[in-house]
């Protein structure tokens, strides 16, 4: 039997895909590979962010964007080409990502993080990575990531310049820890009187080069794996990158103790319901899980039932979420002046809504609801959702 001295030479396992990587010393590819990563927005940034996610072999990334891929997205988008014009950004970025590494699984999700991503899914990854153009976004990922914990890292792009920062809840300082008196204004500035989002104000129109975005998104990844391997990051702090002067530093941000954002959710429930259950069928539930009555369920995204015109006595029906309802559509057909939004901030048990669905009321799947009765709350997470998830994640394997 033979021993290998300490001067025989080390050999390199060029077959192994991941070879190269595990010469890092602490590197730990069986840790990513079980890795769970939420990307929020498959532009510029989420490109770059996706296909490096595919290089080093992230288990699954799940990406949620509600654009398509435009002529423009080609300059500066890694994962896109001219055939995936017409094609949901989520959907083009994952199957080119999964090119990149038959590894590794991706799952586009069509729709918009604030109204269509239930909070489960925050609670199920290990880590989000945000790659998104506005404060109501960035807000709304924020305080969601505050609720079960999880770690998220920023960026943001314009022109040569960026910057990432990381948040680690709860100790860090976090994204609305810093936000200013204009960031709210300039928020508040998406909504008209009757809270419905303005027509005529874009988002995402930001001019940014490739290179900047290859940067950040880098930076973002790299910060990634190093909470994925249990490495120390600097929690609450924004690096800055100024690419016409080539200058780079690093500023803590300010922590609030009274931040809106820093709220944290206990341990669900969980109960065999998916969004399309009725509500009642929920109130049914937290009464077997002990809540006492009259119940109610709160909707964290205000719920927009009709718009009426008291002028003509008309009455449409839009039950959505007011953050996706524009403010053409509280126009009354009638007069064409603007008619009155009916929202609601919660439903209570017995009432109308309570024998709508979940979803029709504006729950997203694989949520965590929180009903209150008897002066107290309890949060149950939509299961059955969470299954559904999962069989549709097997299937692409």
């Amino acid at each position: 039997m033979t021993t290998p001295s300490d001067d025989a030479p080390f050999r390199i396992d060029d077959d192994d895909r991941y070879g190269r990587l595990r010469l890092i010393s602490w590197w730990r590819q069986e840790r990513l590979a079980a890795a769970k990563v939420l990307v929020v927005g498959a532009g510029a940034l989420g490109n770059e962010v996706l296909k490096n996610l595919a290089l080093v072999g992230v288990g699954t990334t799940y990406i949620i964007d509600m654009d398509v891929v435009e002529p423009s997205n080609l300059a500066r988008s890694v994962l896109f080409r001219a055939e995936d014009g017409g094609r949901p950004k989520a959907e083009a970025a994952a199957r080119r990502a999964g090119e990149l590494n038959p590894d590794v699984i991706f799952l586009p999700i069509r729709g918009d993080v604030v109204t269509d991503v239930g909070l489960g899914l925050f609670a199920h990854v290990d880590l989000v990575i945000g790659c998104l153009d506005n404060r109501e976004a960035r807000l709304w990922v924020n305080r969601q990531c505050w609720k079960v914990g999880k770690p998220w890292i920023d960026a943001g792009i314009q022109e040569i310049q960026g910057v990432v920062k990381v948040f680690t809840p709860p100790t860090s300082a976090c994204y609305e820890c810093a936000m200013t008196a204009r960031d709210y204004q300039l928020l508040n500035l998406r909504y008209s009187c009757p809270l419905l989002k303005r027509d005529e104000i874009l988002a995402g129109k930001v001019p940014t080069a490739p290179t900047i975005a290859s940067m950040m998104a880098a930076l973002q990844v790299q910060e990634a794996l190093k909470i994925l391997h249990g490495m120390p990051v600097a929690g609450g702090t924004a690096m800055v990158f100024n690419g016409v002067g080539n200058q780079f530093y690093t500023t803590k941000l300010p922590f609030r103790e009274d931040c809106l954002s820093h709220e944290s959710y206990p341990a669900p429930i969980e109960i065999p319901l998916d969004r399309s259950a009725r509500v009642g069928e929920l109130f049914d539930a937290a009464a077997a899980a002990g809540l006492s009555g009259p119940r109610s369920l709160w909707l964290e995204r205000e719920l927009v039932e009709a718009v009426e015109c008291p002028r003509c006595d008309v009455r449409r029906e839009v039950m959505r979420p007011r953050a996706s309802v524009r403010q053409a559509e509280a126009v009354c057909p009638e007069c064409a002046e603007p008619a009155l939004p009916i929202v609601h901030s919660a439903i209570e048990e017995g009432s109308a809504l309570a024998s709508r669905a979940l979803g029709e009321v504006g729950i997203p799947p694989w949520d965590v609801v929180r009903v209150d009765g008897g002066g107290e709350s309890r949060f149950f997470l939509l299961a059955d959702d969470r299954d559904a998830s999962n069989a549709a994640r097997e299937d692409l394997r």
